[in-house]
């Protein structure tokens, strides 16, 4: 199977996911633009009380100069580790 569609299909299986750290959720938010995006391609939020838009902004930016495919394949694992699944199996 190729990386896209294990890809898509762990990106649906961790909606079901119900208790998860907020650094888990941020793990998988990073790679996930990451994966779709590319390099952070915004500027980084302002404001005060706008810790969780910085918070994802820094998550992404960790990621920078990470090819997409191999976002994925973080992201498959990081699905997989939360959710009990073999997605990475599939690749």
């Amino acid at each position: 199977m190729a990386v896209t569609e294990v890809f898509n299909e762990a990106a649906e299986r961790v909606k079901q996911l119900k208790e998860a750290s907020n650094a888990d959720r941020l793990c998988l938010y990073g790679y996930f633009k990451q994966s779709t995006i590319g390099d952070v391609n915004i500027p980084r939020p302002g404001g005060l009380f706008n810790q969780e838009a910085k918070a994802k902004f820094d998550e992404w930016t960790k990621r920078k100069g990470v090819s997409k495919e191999d976002a994925m394949k973080e992201y498959i694992k990081k699905v997989d580790e939360l959710c009990g699944t073999s997605f990475e199996s599939k690749i």
